[in-house]
């Protein structure tokens, strides 16, 4: 195995989440992902690793779509400028639009408050044979609302279950629905875009001072700077209560984009590796039905 690859497989180990292990988002590295402090990939080296999995990814989803046995489950959650939107332009750059399909959850609407807190996910879970990104999700119910818990008010939630078992009772709900999807046939990855708060910063300032990102930046996002504690710690919880076997979670460095897309990209094509896809058998009947149209072709060119 080439050094470079040796390396990003390092770094996936340091990333995932062990099951049951406690997370302390401190021990995690916002910038190389080292744990000890190597000299870090060089800019041509992740570019090169990127392209070389785009690549591998784009033949992995077309047998995904052509076996059409598993779906796949991409969850990507982090503090706000972590780049979730540029991972995934960049990760699926390689990937046929008809077999992929990104949800971005925003603020609930009146009709899913007035549904569980999984409904609006779960009615738009992708389809066998195609590979489903969430940009947040049903996480955003133990995170932001653990954060602002105002929030909850507008859940119709009865008032006795409005304490500390209500978050034990949603980690759970959550572990056994993926479970659910996990038995069924649908390949959960989860990733959690670790971004310092001084990276952050500098993002931020990026955009206020460039016209062309204007559109890009909330004064919301920079009070939201605000709860950077509590947010980390609802993480850390989530983390740890939520990272299991069959729906693990990554803690992936973000200060460093690059980074951040090939580790995004190494992981997600590995994964569908590991289904062991296989094209369709071809029946008899099948068989013959192609050869008749190759012979009528044929035919015709003479």
């Amino acid at each position: 195995m080439p050094p470079e690859n040796q390396h990003i497989h390092t770094l996936i180990e340091n990333c995932r989440v062990p099951p049951r292990k406690r997370v302390r988002l401190k021990d995690y590295d916002t910038a190389t992902g080292e744990r000890r402090g190597r000299e870090k990939l060089s800019r041509r080296a992740l570019e090169s690793l990127l392209a070389d999995d785009i690549a591998k990814l784009a033949k992995a989803q077309e047998l995904l779509y052509a076996a059409e046995s598993w779906a796949v489950l991409i969850i990507l959650q982090a503090m706000d400028a972590a780049g979730k939107d540029s991972t995934i332009k960049h990760v699926m750059s390689g990937v046929n639009p008809q077999g992929c399909e990104v949800r971005a959850f925003r603020q609930p609407s009146a009709e899913e408050l007035d549904h569980t807190f999984l409904w609006r996910c779960m009615k738009v879970l992708p389809e066998r044979g195609r590979i489903g990104i969430f940009n947040r999700s049903y996480y955003e119910e133990v995170l932001v609302a653990k954060v602002h818990r105002e929030i909850l008010a507008a859940e119709h939630i009865p008032h006795e279950q409005k304490d500390k078992k209500l978050w034990r009772d949603r980690y759970d709900d959550i572990n056994r629905f993926e479970r659910h999807l996990a038995r069924n046939g649908t390949l959960i990855l989860k990733f959690f875009l670790h971004v310092s708060k001084e990276e952050q910063r500098k993002r931020f300032l990026d955009r206020i001072n460039k016209p062309e990102k204007h559109w890009k930046f909330s004064a919301s996002d920079v009070r939201e700077r605000g709860f950077w504690d509590e947010y980390a710690k609802a993480y850390e919880d989530c983390l740890t209560q939520t990272s299991t076997s069959w729906a693990p979670w990554y803690v992936v460095p973000a200060d460093q984009k690059g980074l951040t897309r090939t580790l995004v990209a190494s992981i997600v094509t590995h994964a569908i590796g590991q289904l062991h896809l296989e094209y369709p058998r071809i029946t008899k009947e099948r068989r013959k039905e192609i050869k008749e149209a190759k012979k009528q072709l044929l035919r015709e060119a003479k």
